[in-house]
């Protein structure tokens, strides 16, 4: 009897299925590099004209270290003078601010002269010399002209802050915007002086001349 062979029938071979092929990856475009901006001819002229009135302010602000201590001395009333006084003291910490800038920008502190500043400046010597010393009409003189000056400040500041933001040098505009305040807050106290006491007392100097004629 002949061996039983247990005949196993071959299992029906289930192809694998193929594995597909991966689709081909296209290379991603190389970006182009990114090209530094170089400055524009109008940038390198604006810069020019930014550095050109530091020069301006910087003299400015020299020039009036010297004509305060001239106003303080003319003025009449104390409250003047006092207020004098202090401005001189700012105005020399406002220097300072303008070398630091300077330093900043890595430039050397260099002063152009300021003619707009040099005509306030001479306004306020030929108010004095027109006016009565001793009197509050000398007063209310030497605060109009300390009040131009005020606002050419204010107006120059105000203008550079804003350009140096334009420019870039954000912590130059800073410092721009710190005594570009002091100016504004100056002009304040000096309108506060004048309409506390100073041009009513100089109306009446107008009528005890006028009873003396």
């Amino acid at each position: 009897m002949a061996t039983k062979k247990a005949i196993k029938k071959s299992a029906a071979k289930k192809a694998a299925p193929a594995k597909k092929a991966a689709p081909s990856k296209k290379a991603a475009p190389k970006k182009a590099a990114a090209k530094k901006s170089q400055p524009a001819d109008d940038d390198s002229m604006l810069e020019d004209l930014f550095k050109d009135g530091l020069k301006d302010i910087y003299w400015a602000e020299k020039a009036l270290t010297k004509a305060l201590p001239k106003m303080q001395k003319a003025a009449t009333s104390e409250e003047l003078k006092n207020a004098m006084a202090d401005h001189l003291a700012v105005t020399q910490e406002q220097v300072a601010r303008l070398e630091e800038v300077f330093s900043l920008m890595g430039e050397k502190a260099q002063a152009k002269k300021c003619d707009a500043m040099a005509g306030l400046i001479e306004e306020g010597n030929s108010i004095i010399e027109e006016t009565k010393k001793g009197s509050f009409t000398r007063d209310v003189g030497i605060i109009l002209a300390a009040q131009k000056v005020e606002h050419y400040e204010i107006a120059t500041y105000g203008g550079l802050a804003q350009l140096a933001r334009t420019l870039g040098h954000d912590d130059v505009a800073e410092i721009l915007a710190t005594t570009l305040a002091e100016e504004k807050e100056a002009d304040e106290l000096l309108t506060q002086i004048a309409e506390a006491k100073i041009n009513e007392r100089a109306s009446e100097e107008d009528e005890e001349e006028g009873e003396d004629d």
